[in-house]
């Protein structure tokens, strides 16, 4: 007997199309624990307003953690037949427990049941996200600390713009990392309040202490609207919103990984681990989990634009319509959770050719923007110098010289004398411009310049990593203390 079918005869229930189109326990017993959790607190809520004795407090209770046991341990056999987790958890324990389980639903609907369910659920889920993003911090600090001065060229448009560190480049997604970090720490923020008490749409119709209720739970308050608590799932759409968003992040590294322990680039090497074979091709060497991320953001992103499609059309209060809300949740915070595990192993174990790297960086002229600079210093206007170099760089491609430090002396002084600038063409005459020129244009040279806050210069890099390792400490040390 539906638990929910007083309203209905027998001749009138559905046919089997329309309850299997309506059920959906092989998604929401997910939900499971978060719903024993929150039928546990909803009891002893019951107990505090005098509408359960403590005997049927204590009896329900127990029966509740039995499930519970139970459910951890694979031994509930859950019933198709009855919808959802909700009616298969009070099912099973008025099977245990009878007449006395009908109590359990005492000033509760599933509309408040499931938003603190979904509410429950997402904040473990952040957390344990927090966690695996912090771990592939980790991975990132771990290869830049050990391979910190590694060179290679910085890109723009994919094409040799400045020379970087390799660990400034790996610290770039520590930065987006912690970004991430913060937007699931902001979305758990504003999911933390209770709904529960909030019945169908209107409010439980009993003197619950909802905020007692809450705070058994973990949560820091509760819901202030009982209409807009059922049916609020901005919570979703937040955590959803910083899961894409991140896997984004995952597949932009991912794709330069892919490019990089190609042998033409060569600058990494994929651990065994990490990579497959073909089936056809005995020589190839495949970084798949990292494509597979790159692919599976596709997934995190879909489902973002679906609850945000399930919802923009939704009135106030409760609709049917939310129950599609969990499958795109759960997929896209369990995909988000392998790839960053998977993204953290990759890094961790990942070998880097440093001398591959440090030849690419000799490529493409790329240090032309640190002697525009060191002109710049000498008096040249910008503009000037920047055309300056320009020329410079046209006439070594012209002269198959591959590197703006191997000009000579002859050459540069060349290109100062015949620019229209008076400056710039008063510095052909200065004794040792041409070793200056060079000195600038090093790539040693053009490291050094980058000398700000956030810049590739070695002793910025080297304190950036500093400050990246002692947050995570710091972090660590916080966690290990709660």
């Amino acid at each position: 007997m539906r638990l929910w079918g007083g309203r209905f005869t027998e001749d009138d229930d559905a046919d089997e199309r329309v309850a299997a189109f309506g059920r959906s326990i092989d998604v929401d017993r997910e939900l499971a624990l978060d719903d024993l959790d929150g039928s546990v607190a909803h009891v002893r809520g019951l107990g505090r307003a005098g509408i359960l004795t403590d005997t049927e407090v204590a009896t329900l209770v127990a029966g509740l953690q039995d499930l519970r046991r139970d459910v951890e341990n694979g031994e509930l056999a859950w019933d198709p037949a009855l919808e959802d987790v909700h009616l298969n958890l009070e099912a099973a324990l008025t099977e245990r427990l009878g007449a006395l389980a009908g109590k359990l639903h005492t000033g509760r609907s599933r509309n408040d049941q499931v938003a603190t369910d979904l509410r429950l659920w997402t904040r473990r889920a952040i957390d344990d996200l927090d966690r695996g993003l912090l771990a592939f911090e980790e991975a990132l600090v771990g290869l830049a600390e050990h391979e910190g001065d590694a060179i290679l060229p910085g890109t723009t448009h994919t094409q040799p713009a400045q020379p970087v560190l390799l660990s400034h480049h790996l610290l770039a997604y520590v930065e987006m990392a912690e970004r991430d970090r913060g937007r699931l720490a902001d979305a758990r923020r504003r999911l933390n309040v209770s709904p529960l008490g909030s019945g169908a749409l209107a409010g439980a119709g009993y003197p619950l202490d909802r905020e007692a209720t809450a705070e058994e739970l973990g949560f820091d308050g509760v819901t202030a609207n009982s209409l807009d608590a059922v049916g609020d799932r901005d919570f979703v759409v937040e955590t959803l919103a910083a899961v894409a968003l991140g896997m984004v992040h995952l597949s932009r590294l991912a794709e330069e990984l892919v490019w990089w322990s190609n042998p033409r680039f060569g600058f990494v090497r994929v651990a065994d681990a990490y990579s497959t074979g073909s089936s056809m091709m005995p020589n190839k060497r495949n970084p798949d989990p990292a494509e597979l991320v790159r692919g599976r953001s596709a997934r995190t992103i879909s489902a973002l634009a679906s609850v945000l499609t399930i919802l923009k059309g939704l009135p106030l209060g409760y609709q049917r319509d939310l129950q599609e809300d969990k499958a795109p949740l759960f997929d896209a915070v369990a995909t988000y959770g392998a790839s960053i595990g998977i993204m953290a192993g990759l890094i961790a174990t990942l070998a880097v050719d440093r001398d591959r790297m440090r030849a690419a960086a000799d490529e493409g002229y790329t240090t032309a923007t640190a002697v525009a600079d060191a002109l710049v210093r000498r008096g040249v206007p910008f503009r000037a110098a920047h055309h300056v170099v320009g020329s410079l760089v046209g006439r070594a491609e012209r002269d198959l010289v591959p590197t703006l430090d191997a000009v000579s002396d002859a050459v540069i002084v060349e290109v100062l004398r015949v620019t229209e600038d008076a400056t710039a063409a008063s510095l052909a005459d200065e004794p040792g411009i041409g070793a200056a020129v060079r000195a600038a244009a090093s790539v040693d040279g053009s490291l050094a310049a980058a000398d700000v806050i956030g810049g590739t210069a070695p002793d910025r890099v080297a304190a950036a990593l500093a400050a990246a390792r002692a947050r995570l400490d710091r972090t660590r040390g916080a966690a290990t203390d709660r």
